[in-house]
Order: C-alpha cells, then structure tokens, then sequence
C-alpha cells in the first residue's frame, strides 16, 4: 500500500504496520516467503525483469527454491485481501465523499505464448494512430478510490482479470456492485454521507451501469464519444386523431452539429493555471437510445428503460504541448445539477497531473536540496544523480497525447520532494542552497 503525504506519519506508519499484519493473514500457504516477496518487488530499484533478481534482494532472505516454491504452491486468499483493502483509510474528496475510478490496464505478455487466456490488448503507439499495436496479454479491470488535486496517488481496491469470454460490461458491473458493498460493510460509507462518485472513460456503457447499480448511493460519470447523439423527452402529450401510443423519446442533440443544441441549462466558465479558460455547458434530464443489443440482450423481453442524466459539453482554451483542445462530453447519472456540481464532475474526470518535462526541469542542485530538507543523510549526491538521470529517460518523454500518462510516477516522487521542502524552514532551505550543494 502507499499513503498520500499529506498522512501525518505517525499515522501512516500506523496503518501501513496494521496492513501488514492483515496482507499477512491473507497468505494461508508459503506465507513467509510470499510476504519477502512482496517486500522484494516492493523494494527493488528499477523494473525486475528476472526472479532471480528478487533472490538477490535484502528483503528476501530465502534462496531461490523458497521463491519458486512460494509462487508454485503459495496461496493467498483474494476475497479477505479484497475486505482488508475496504477497510484502509481511504482518500476523499473536500465534501468527505469517496471518488471512485475503474479502468483496465494490460499485462502485456507476448513471450508467453503457451500461457492461459491471451487476449490480444490494444497498445497506443508513437505519433499517429497507425502505429497502435495488439500485443498478447492479459486485461485487468482495477478499481481505485481517487486522491484529489495533482496527484496520482490512488488507493488500489479490486482487481479483476478479463478472459476471452467474459463480458466486459457485465464483469465491471459486478466488479462495482461487490466493491461498494465491501465499502459500505467497512463503514467506509454509511446513511447520510455524500453518494460516491465512480468516473470512467469512453469506453463504459455509463448509462447501462448506472441502471446496473441504481440501488446503490453511487453516482457514475463517464466521458462520451464525440460522435454520440442525446435525446430529449417528449414533452407533454398530444392525443392524436387516430390515436396511439405516446411518444418516448423527443428532439435529437446531436454532439457534432451545434444546431441542434438547445438552451443549456447550466453554463459555468472556470479559469484554471493549466488549461485556461474553461467553459462547461449542461443540459438536463438527457438520455441515450438503448437498444437489445450488448449488455441489454437479457432484457429482450421487456421494454428498454429510460435513463435521465445529466450531458455536459466540456471546452478548454488549450492543452499541455500546444495540442488542439477538442470538446469533451460527459453524461452523469445524477439530474436537476447545480453548477457546483457540473464543475466538481468535469474536474474530476480530468486529469490533472504535471507532466515529465515538469521534472526533467529539476537540477541536481534542487534534487539534493530537496533530499536534504526530506531527511536524506547519506548518499545525497549519487540519490540526486540517479533522480535526475531517471527523468530525463526516453521512455517519460513520449508523444504529447500519451505523455500524461507515463508521468504519473514521477508526479509522485515530485510530490514528496516538493512536500519536503515546503514544509521545510526558508531559512535553512536558503543556507544549503547558498552553500552551492
């Protein structure tokens, strides 16, 4: 587990001790060497490419035969892990509402081609669409409760593996369903707390989800496709001459053409350091046209429901590496918003976290004045050296559309540094630094 440092670290280290104790618990066979294990991919420097490596760790004090045989005949019991994870302090938002993410990440794995369940995993590639790849590897669905701000700290709660013939939209479903009860029954969320926001991209059907999980205090907001179409309600009856059955569905807004717009009703223009000028329109009670198709083929008796939500078209005034800023669409499950809320869902779908070239702006002078006011004793010069060398790697400065992405664990590191030092006192702070360190 990793804690925000914003946890005072009596705390942290109070819990990190306790979850310890629990993870332990969890490993019912080869318990010992499966919990240096742990340690050991925890405590590595760098990507382990090898088992063998791990053996060489001074977390793992076994040879190399306890390690296979812990990963041959260990045995970790997930659904206790799974109550355990629920039951950590968890982060929330500033009303104390928990915001939960789902997305699916791939475990590639293409020299594995006698492993079990391969999938062929879309892989983005470099420059333009045509270098995408599909790379064999295993799908996870991970579920993660959100820190707020620049930050990519997240608490890790459910993971779940997708096989060939498993729906996805019906995995992630249930997936949801059984995380929010296992919150509910570790008090992480009890009778008149702010429902919880869950937040995913385009590729959910959000508004499935939200008719999936509509017995429970959750509201989901989910990014839309720019070619997508909403549709209005009818409007009041009208009894024709001849009759018939009432309309169910009214006008068509149609995402790519404005004229087809109406009067929103909630429009809130935010200025922010990263992206300008942003301007969010929101339009009420909207729903999508369902069909027997997908997800909904088991209601292919019965009359398809009609979903309210709220639609929200997102436009910032520019992007980080002077890219194009194209509108976004998001549909929330929740109706009648005010513009509060219509701010607080696109901020949370956005990201927001710096990029590389933030760190790579770091000098090793910095690097070792921020080590210091962090409590570093030893190995100051080369810790600052390694820092720096890891931030100027290719593989953290990538095309802008996925630059973001790969940054996240930088943006980490760069949090705890710079909250070291601005904790620090000015003062000492100006003394090291005029000392040429």
């Amino acid at each position: 587990m990793s804690l925000s440092v914003d946890v005072p670290a009596g705390e942290a280290l109070s819990a990190l001790s306790r979850f310890r104790v629990e993870f332990y618990d969890c490993l019912y066979s080869r318990a010992d060497a499966l919990f240096e294990l742990t340690d050991a991919v925890l405590c590595a420097e760098g990507p382990v490419k090898t088992l063998v490596e791990l053996c060489l760790a001074v977390e793992h004090r076994r040879g190399h035969g306890a390690l296979y045989a812990a990963l041959d005949r260990g045995w970790l019991e997930p659904k206790r892990l799974r109550r355990t994870l629920a039951g950590l302090p968890l982060p929330r938002a500033a009303d104390g509402r928990i915001v939960l993410a789902v997305d699916v990440s791939n475990w590639l794995r293409p020299d594995a081609p006698t492993s079990d369940d391969l999938l062929f995993c879309h892989v983005y590639g470099r420059g333009d669409r045509k270098t995408d790849r599909f790379v064999p590897g295993w799908p996870y669905s991970f579920v993660a409760a959100l820190e707020t701000g620049r930050t990519s700290w997240v608490a890790l709660l459910d993971a779940v593996r997708l096989g060939p013939t498993d729906d996805a939209t019906a995995i992630t479903a249930a997936q949801l369903r059984d995380v929010v009860e296992r919150l509910i029954q570790a008090g992480q969320w009890q009778a008149g707390d702010p429902e919880i926001w869950i937040v995913m991209d385009s590729g959910y059907d959000v508004a499935y989800l939200s008719h999936a999980l509509t017995d429970l205090p959750v509201v989901l907001v989910g990014r839309l496709r720019s070619d997508r179409v909403m549709l209005r309600d009818p409007g009041p009856v009208r009894s024709g001459p001849k009759g018939g059955r009432p309309r169910r569905h009214g006008g068509v807004l149609t995402f790519a053409k404005p004229e087809s717009w109406h009067e929103p009703e909630v429009t809130t223009v935010t200025d922010t350091t990263r992206y300008g000028k942003a301007e969010a329109r929101a339009w009420d009670r909207m729903h999508p046209r369902l069909t027997h198709r997908g997800p909904w083929l088991e209601h292919a008796e019965e009359e398809l429901p009609i979903l309210h939500g709220t639609l929200i078209r997102l436009k910032v005034e520019r992007l980080p590496g002077d890219r194009d800023p194209k509108p976004v669409w998001l549909w929330c499950s929740a109706t009648a918003a005010t513009p509060a809320d219509v701010e607080r869902w696109w901020q949370t779908i956005l990201a927001k976290a710096p990029t590389p070239a933030a760190a790579a702006r770091l000098t090793r002078r910095r690097l070792q004045s921020l080590l210091r006011q962090a409590g570093r004793l030893r190995g100051i010069e080369a810790e600052a050296d390694r820092i720096h060398e890891v931030f100027h790697r290719e593989y953290l400065h990538q095309p802008p559309q996925v630059e973001e992405a790969f940054g996240q664990q930088a943006t980490a590191l760069l949090r705890q540094l710079e909250a070291a030092c601005t904790n620090a006192d000015p003062g000492k702070l100006e003394m090291i630094e005029a000392s040429g360190c």
